[in-house]
């Protein structure tokens, strides 16, 4: 108590953001959505965000910035969260040049958005979705789960090393998964048997069409779309580079 101090902050708005970061020694950026919701979208927030933040940081004397980003990230993608990602990055570089970018696989952990969200469809749900362009590849998506704790020790090891100024790291766990096997430890570790029902994402897509109209929907259009892309790293350094032995999902 007293050594935390909660402070509201808008992404959206100078005044705000400035007075956040004003006299800091250094800033970790980790705002991100899963979906636009208002005035809070993919554009305004992971676009815009990170270059108002970088702009501010160097007005308010900051000497270290971190910003979280996603493996993914590409102004090429179909999906308008990597679009946005990527747009964040390049105007987070444009205004702060030493920042450190830091892109995370599938990030796992207490009341993370991925293994509780299909766990919670394995608790009321006979079926859980495996997703693909065909009945026969459904499921095959690789992912590389990181625990939140290693990115955690990853941002906290950047911001000592002045070895990562500059760079950008992708970050993953010791192990690729693909989404069957994901579907398949989550059944195993909640002790539920469920069926796995193939999709193709021309399927899937039309549902979420409407799923989206929920305030908790369980999958968007916009996620179908990262769903098509492997979501592991490649060829940039990652959490050896930066120290930290990778925890097993």
């Amino acid at each position: 108590v007293g050594q935390i101090v909660p402070v509201q902050v808008n992404l959206r708005d100078d005044t705000s953001v400035l007075a956040a970061v004003n006299g800091a020694s250094a800033v970790v950026n980790l705002v991100g959505i899963l979906r636009n919701s208002g005035h809070q979208t993919f554009d305004t927030l992971h676009g815009e965000g990170p270059g108002r933040v970088g702009r501010l940081a160097v007005l308010g004397g900051v000497e270290r910035l971190i910003h979280i980003s996603a493996i993914g990230a590409s102004s090429e993608s179909t999906s308008r969260y990597a679009q946005s990602k990527a747009a964040g990055e390049a105007a987070l570089k444009n205004e702060y040049s030493g920042a450190t970018i830091v892109r995370p696989s599938l990030v796992f952990g207490p009341e993370d958005q991925f293994f509780n969200r299909f766990g919670a469809m394995a608790a009321i749900s006979p079926v859980l979705p495996l997703f693909g362009d065909s009945f026969a590849d459904a499921g095959a998506t690789k992912f590389q789960p990181v625990f939140v704790g290693d990115v955690a020790a990853a941002i906290a090891q950047c911001l000592s090393d002045e070895v990562t100024v500059g760079k950008t790291y992708e970050i993953g766990g010791p192990r690729v998964y693909s989404f069957r096997q994901l579907m398949e430890l989550i059944l195993a570790y909640t002790g539920r048997r469920r069926l796995l029902l193939p999709v193709p994402f021309s399927i899937a897509s039309v549902g979420a069409t409407f799923l989206e109209m929920l305030p908790q929907a369980p999958v968007t259009r916009d996620q179908l779309k990262l769903l098509r892309i492997d979501n592991v790293c490649d060829a940039l350094p990652g959490l050896a580079e930066l120290g930290v032995s990778p925890t097993p999902l």
